[in-house]
Parts: C-alpha cells; structure tokens; sequence
C-alpha cells in the first residue's frame, strides 16, 4: 500500500486536529489531542483529550465507537503514546480494540512517549504518520519547545500586541486599554489560558495596573502566573498584581543588584523574586522557575528587547480600524536596523477577525 495520504486521511487528520483544540488551557503540560475513528468511510466514534490526567483522546474515541472499532481506522492528531504516565499506553488501548490502521499527524516529540507507530506497527497494525504534522506542530507549538534543545535556554514565548492601523500601542497620553474592541479583548482571554504565565514589562504595570487573570470563556487548568519584568524592582506594593499575589502567583524579574529592601517588601506580600543579569539570564531563570510558556502582552521596550534578542516564537497581532497619529506610542524601540535581505520573514499562521479588528498570528522560521 502506498505511503502517501489519501484525500480522506487528510480530511479526518484535520478533524483530528479541530477536535484536539477543544483541549485549549486544559491538558498542559501534555499536549492538545484529537481522535476519530472511521469505518466503511464512516465516523463512528470521536474524542480529545480533554483535561490533565483524564484519558487520552485515542480512549474517548473509542469509548464512542465502542465495538464498531473493530476494523476500523484511527485518526490521531499526535502518535500514539506507548508509555504508562498518568494513564495507561493508548498504543494498548487501540490494539486491544482491534483497529485495523492508524493514521496519525505528528511524531511525538518526548523521549518517553514516541514509538508509539513501531509498536503499533508490530501488533499486526498498518500505520501511517506524518500526514498534516506541520499544523500538529503548530497546535502544540509549547509542548514540541518543551521537547528541544532550546527549551533549557528559555520558556516558549508569544508576544500580543494590539495595535492602531499605522503601528501605534497608545496615543499619546499613553493609554492603550481599548484599543481593541470587545471580540478582541476576548479572543486575548482565551489566548492566556493556553500559557503558563502572563507578562508584561514594569511600564505597562505601572501606566496600567493590570489584574493580568484569565476571564472569559476558557477557565484554565492552572491560572498562568502574573510575570512583571521589573529591573529595578518598581513594582507597586499597593497594585493590583501584588494585592492579588496570595491568590494567583506573581513573579518579578529583576537585576541582581536591585534593592534588597524593595525584594523584601514584595516577598513579605507573596510575590516570588527571581534575579538574572540580562534578559538572556532572566528568561533562564523564569524557566527554571518551572514556566515553560509566557504570553507576552506589553509594552514597546519588553517587546523590542525579546525581539532583539531572538527570543520570540510566535506572534499575535491584533489591528483595530484606528489611526493614532505619530505622537502615538510605537510597537518597537530601539531594534536594530537590518538590511531587508537580512531580515527576518514570520510565517504566517493564520488570519482571524474579532469584531472590527484582525488577528494575524504568526510563527518564526523554522530552523
């Protein structure tokens, strides 16, 4: 049999893949997955995976299917695990079902779980991996850094900006809030329960007083931590962020030489201090901290310092309808300037419209 896809592996690949996103701001730190099971051209059974710890989405497929599984094939977003973790191997779960063949997108990119093709492989089992892989990849864009070699140097990160239609953050009193409209606002919501932290640089903390919490239609798992890159350790002991630190964790980031006493006085209210010296140092010592992921909201000097220093994977722009006007606050400050052929080229991920604004999400190069 060839190896290469049919139209209708492709098709049910992408359902694979539909379903999988139902498991947004819930299943980290295993990543988002979807199944569906089809016999004679037929879907009898489909499932995700839906919560941390609950069954795969390979076993709530086919709990669906129930007997109708027998001889038939499993659409899997991501290979089949085939190790014990917090439940059993889904490699089991679909050989005791009798499924005659396994279509799957992306290789599985954890030591501990991969394989999962060749075992399925031995059991009598046709396989097929690798159809539509690219776009596993980038569902689970975290969950593959997680599985690199950068991701010791560094957490994942995605940067948001929202922006007027000439490129402006703010206008020239500064204020930023609605620049977005209401769809938009949401959309960011649901954006930060896929994230394990939330962050902003100390001016937006100080112009804005941000809460930073998730509060919309996707209730995360783990509320993301409340990240404030604050050198200098500014942040407001009576602010929102620090008010709140007992409840949902708050981390400042800070030089090593910033004041002992101003350290001691955000500790004593619940806030965890890490120090590094520049931001390369900083960014290692948040991952250490245990954040794999941090959803980037602002402001201009955060956001050129991370894309200076090649430390952003994925971008998420939003434009309203608005022209701010040059006295307006800019996106990026002080980036280096660079000959056009030099430059680096965002792939383009996809086109969203919220409302009046748009969303262009983008992805760095691949290596």
């Amino acid at each position: 049999m060839s190896d290469d896809p049919t139209p209708q592996d492709v098709h049910f690949i992408r359902r694979a893949i539909e379903l999988a996103a139902n498991g947004w701001g819930r299943v980290a730190p295993n990543p988002m997955v979807g199944c569906v099971i089809v016999r004679d051209g037929q879907v009898v059974g489909e499932g995700w995976h839906t919560e941390y710890g609950q069954p795969h989405a390979e076993v709530e497929a086919l709990r669906a299917a129930g007997g109708r599984a027998r001889g038939a094939t499993a659409y899997v977003s991501l290979e089949p695990c085939s190790h014990w973790g917090k439940t059993p191997p889904c490699t089991g779960a679909l050989i005791e079902a009798g499924v005659r063949r396994v279509v799957f997108g992306g290789f599985d990119p954890n030591p501990k779980a991969q394989g999962g093709g060749e075992v399925l492989r031995a059991a009598g089992i046709e396989v097929l991996g690798g159809v539509e892989a690219a776009a596993v990849r980038e569902q689970n864009a975290v969950f593959f850094h997680a599985h690199s070699p950068l991701d010791v140097e560094r957490p994942f990160v995605a940067l948001k900006l929202a922006m007027s239609l000439d490129a402006r953050i703010a206008d020239r009193d500064g204020r930023s809030v609605w620049i977005t409209g209401e769809e938009a606002r949401a959309e960011v919501h649901r954006l930060r329960a896929g994230y394990d932290a939330i962050a902003v640089g100390i001016g937006t903390a100080l112009a804005d007083d941000p809460l930073l919490t998730v509060r919309g239609a996707v209730e995360p798992r783990v509320p993301p931590t409340r990240i404030v890159f604050d050198r200098r350790l500014r942040l407001p002991v009576d602010g929102k962020l620090v008010r709140s630190a007992r409840e949902v964790p708050v981390l400042a980031v800070c030089e090593p030489d910033a004041s002992a006493d101003r350290r001691r006085a955000l500790e004593d209210a619940g806030v965890r201090v890490v120090a590094g010296s520049g931001l390369a140092n900083q960014l290692r010592a948040i991952r250490e901290a245990g954040v794999r992921s941090i959803f980037v909201e602002g402001g201009s000097v955060l956001a050129s310092a991370l894309l200076a220093a090649d430390a952003v994977d994925r971008m998420y722009l939003f434009y309203a309808p608005v022209l701010i006007g040059p006295e307006g606050g800019s996106p990026f400050a002080g980036l280096p300037s660079l000959p056009l052929a030099d430059a680096l080229r965002w792939r383009r991920i996809e086109t969203q419209v919220f409302g009046a604004d748009t969303l262009i999400t983008l992805a760095r190069p691949a290596a």
